[in-house]
Protein backbone atom coordinates (compact mmCIF):
# COMPACT_ATOMS: atom_id res chain seq x y z
CA UNK A 1 0.00 0.00 0.00
CA UNK A 2 1.40 3.28 -0.79
CA UNK A 3 1.99 6.41 1.60
CA UNK A 4 -0.76 8.51 0.50
CA UNK A 5 -3.40 5.22 0.50
CA UNK A 6 -2.08 4.23 4.12
CA UNK A 7 -2.63 7.87 5.64
CA UNK A 8 -6.12 8.06 3.65
CA UNK A 9 -7.11 4.80 5.35
CA UNK A 10 -5.28 5.86 8.83
CA UNK A 11 -8.13 8.77 8.52
CA UNK A 12 -11.02 7.35 7.92
CA UNK A 13 -10.35 5.09 10.44
CA UNK A 14 -9.42 7.99 13.25
CA UNK A 15 -11.93 10.28 11.93
CA UNK A 16 -14.41 7.42 12.26
CA UNK A 17 -13.25 6.44 15.54
CA UNK A 18 -13.59 10.00 17.06
CA UNK A 19 -16.77 10.21 15.46
CA UNK A 20 -18.25 7.20 16.74
CA UNK A 21 -17.30 8.89 20.57
CA UNK A 22 -18.62 12.23 19.13
CA UNK A 23 -22.06 9.87 17.96
CA UNK A 24 -22.02 8.39 21.80
CA UNK A 25 -21.80 11.39 23.80
CA UNK A 26 -22.15 14.60 22.10
CA UNK A 27 -25.41 13.18 20.16
CA UNK A 28 -26.41 10.40 22.59
CA UNK A 29 -26.30 6.96 20.53
CA UNK A 30 -26.37 3.74 22.22
CA UNK A 31 -22.85 2.91 24.26
CA UNK A 32 -21.82 0.47 21.75
CA UNK A 33 -20.69 3.64 19.49
CA UNK A 34 -17.69 3.64 21.85
CA UNK A 35 -16.70 0.17 21.38
CA UNK A 36 -16.82 0.75 17.57
CA UNK A 37 -14.87 3.86 18.61
CA UNK A 38 -12.26 1.55 20.03
CA UNK A 39 -11.67 -0.89 17.59
CA UNK A 40 -11.74 1.92 14.68
CA UNK A 41 -8.70 3.46 16.43
CA UNK A 42 -6.43 0.39 17.13
CA UNK A 43 -7.14 0.15 13.12
CA UNK A 44 -6.23 3.79 12.42
CA UNK A 45 -3.10 3.40 14.64
CA UNK A 46 -2.24 0.24 13.49
CA UNK A 47 -2.40 1.39 9.69
CA UNK A 48 -0.33 3.92 10.28
CA UNK A 49 2.53 2.34 11.33
CA UNK A 50 2.54 0.75 7.69
CA UNK A 51 4.33 4.03 6.32
CA UNK A 52 7.19 3.88 4.62
CA UNK A 53 8.91 6.36 7.00
CA UNK A 54 11.99 6.36 8.66
CA UNK A 55 10.78 8.24 11.54
CA UNK A 56 7.22 8.47 13.50
CA UNK A 57 7.47 12.01 14.05
CA UNK A 58 8.08 12.78 10.15
CA UNK A 59 5.17 10.04 9.66
CA UNK A 60 2.52 11.22 12.21
CA UNK A 61 3.17 15.34 10.74
CA UNK A 62 2.84 14.10 7.16
CA UNK A 63 -0.02 12.52 7.96
CA UNK A 64 -1.42 15.50 9.78
CA UNK A 65 -2.51 17.83 6.25
CA UNK A 66 -3.87 14.21 4.89
CA UNK A 67 -6.26 14.09 8.26
CA UNK A 68 -7.33 17.81 7.85
CA UNK A 69 -8.12 17.28 4.10
CA UNK A 70 -9.77 14.09 4.96
CA UNK A 71 -11.93 16.31 7.65
CA UNK A 72 -13.25 17.90 5.56
CA UNK A 73 -14.70 15.21 3.21
CA UNK A 74 -15.95 13.90 5.92
CA UNK A 75 -17.63 16.70 7.48
CA UNK A 76 -19.05 17.39 3.25
CA UNK A 77 -19.81 13.57 2.97
CA UNK A 78 -21.30 11.92 6.63
CA UNK A 79 -22.51 15.51 7.67
CA UNK A 80 -23.68 16.97 4.79
CA UNK A 81 -22.00 20.17 5.46
CA UNK A 82 -20.02 22.12 2.30
CA UNK A 83 -16.68 23.42 2.98
CA UNK A 84 -16.53 27.12 2.53
CA UNK A 85 -13.11 28.34 0.77
CA UNK A 86 -11.44 29.25 3.77
CA UNK A 87 -11.80 25.47 4.76
CA UNK A 88 -10.56 24.24 1.41
CA UNK A 89 -7.04 26.88 1.16
CA UNK A 90 -6.61 25.82 4.59
CA UNK A 91 -6.34 22.16 3.76
CA UNK A 92 -4.45 22.76 0.63
CA UNK A 93 -2.29 24.63 2.60
CA UNK A 94 -1.56 21.39 5.16
CA UNK A 95 -1.07 19.38 1.91
CA UNK A 96 1.66 20.85 0.55
CA UNK A 97 3.51 21.29 4.05
CA UNK A 98 2.43 17.30 4.47
CA UNK A 99 4.25 16.64 0.93
CA UNK A 100 7.28 18.57 2.08
CA UNK A 101 7.86 17.15 5.49
CA UNK A 102 7.44 13.77 3.76
CA UNK A 103 9.03 14.57 0.29
CA UNK A 104 11.44 16.99 0.72
CA UNK A 105 15.18 16.19 0.11
CA UNK A 106 17.22 15.67 2.88
CA UNK A 107 20.37 13.64 3.26
CA UNK A 108 20.06 10.30 3.45
CA UNK A 109 20.47 9.57 7.34
CA UNK A 110 17.39 12.09 8.26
Amino acid sequence: MNTLAIYMTAAIAEIGGCFAFWAWLRLERSPWWGIVGTVSLVIFAMVLTRSDTAFAGRAYAAYGGVYIATSLLWLLVVEGVVPDRWDILGAGICLVGAALILWGPRPLLQ
